[in-house]
């Protein structure tokens, strides 16, 4: 029997929640587990994990999926759900916004550098 930890998704309609579980991997998403680890909540960010049957169950060859993965080295290290701060990327507008301020700002530049040149050469004749 395969033997998979992932995440089984728990919850109603976009408040999900996740419990962590140990399962066959043939098994449906949110079909019957093995056992019950953890629980990740990414809306409040909470995260749990019974960190001693975690070990035993990936010290007998079950598989650990990519996100759990990530979960249980973000509470080994420590790292509290909330405090992690994710880059804001602007937005298409922002963007465009700023690569026209840019662009008057050097033709603003270009205009001052060639009036100054200009009043140089008006100086010397």
């Amino acid at each position: 029997m395969a033997v998979v930890v992932r995440l089984k998704r728990v919850g109603t309609r976009n408040t999900s929640c996740f419990r962590m579980v140990v399962m066959d991997k043939r098994m449906a998403r949110d079909g019957r587990a093995i056992e019950e680890i953890g629980f990740h909540d990414p809306h409040s960010k909470v995260d749990r994990v019974n960190m001693e049957r975690f070990e035993y169950w990936a010290g007998v060859g079950a598989q650990v999926s990519e996100t759990c993965a990530a979960i249980v080295d973000r509470i080994r290290k420590g790292v509290d759900l909330k405090t992690i701060q994710r880059p804001v990327k602007p937005s298409k507008k922002q963007v465009a916004k700023a690569a026209a301020e840019a662009a008057a700002k050097a033709e603003a530049a270009a205009k001052a550098k060639a009036e100054a040149e200009a009043a140089a050469g008006t100086a010397e004749a």
